[in-house]
């Protein structure tokens, strides 16, 4: 009797065990959390894109008719060394024709130290090669203290109630100008508008892959501004 009982506690104890479904192996798991992110991360990256490209069918593009602004806001860029690098020179340009074309009065021009040893802020930068280019310097406001998109244009916004100037178009490239157009219309720029030019000279995928990252930055500096942290 004692053995049999002892054989039927045995015998319902394997079968409890044989009846547990089997836990899988870690690397199983962390596979498949590995994947999870992966898709997340493409999916993410293929949004960002196709925000990218929204730019180009925005009602905040300039038009033809459209009345002067303000000011003409120049977002920086690099320099290298003294002058402004091929990318900036490019934004410099179409900044001219802008201004030559009469779509806003006077240039804010916006941008800090690259790094340490530089002679110009990226401001100073842009103002040399403008004034190279016969625009005078009363033409011109700087802004010397930025270091990202959003501190471009929020220094820049003070800059702008400081002279009690009210409209602005944001003058950048491309591939930039949908971050720019989202942090002016957060910042609470009055109907901001958008002048792009296409970039020749940067390299596409560096650069898109960059443009990426910087509005994933964005958009937690975003969120962080919503939960009211100003970061």
């Amino acid at each position: 009797m004692f053995q049999s009982g002892r054989r039927s506690g045995k015998t319902s104890y394997l079968n409890m065990k044989q009846g547990r479904p089997k836990s899988r192996p870690l690397y199983i798991r962390l596979l498949r959390w590995v994947l999870v992110l992966a898709l997340l991360g493409i999916g993410w990256f293929l949004y960002v894109l196709a925000q990218i490209g929204s730019v180009e069918r925005s009602p905040a593009l300039a038009i033809k008719d459209m009345p002067a602004a303000d000011v003409g806001i120049v977002l920086g860029a690099s320099m290298w060394g003294d002058r402004p690098s091929p990318g900036l020179e490019e934004r410099l340009r179409h900044s001219l024709e802008q201004y030559q074309a009469g779509k806003f009065k006077m240039f804010l021009l916006t941008g800090g130290l690259d790094q340490e040893g530089y002679k110009y802020t990226e401001a100073e930068g842009m103002a040399n090669y403008l004034e190279e280019h016969g625009v005078p310097r009363e033409a011109m406001l700087l802004e010397n203290k930025a270091t990202s998109t959003y501190e471009n244009l929020k220094f820049s916004q003070e800059i702008m109630k400081e002279h009690e100037l009210s409209s602005a178009l944001i003058m950048t490239h491309t591939f930039h100008g949908n971050r720019a157009l989202e942090i002016a219309e957060v910042l609470g720029y009055e109907h901001p508008k958008l002048s792009l030019t296409k970039s020749k000279v940067l390299q596409p995928i560096p650069n898109t892959v960059r443009e990426v990252l910087a509005y994933t930055k964005w958009k937690l500096v975003q969120a962080g501004l919503a939960l009211g942290l100003d970061l």
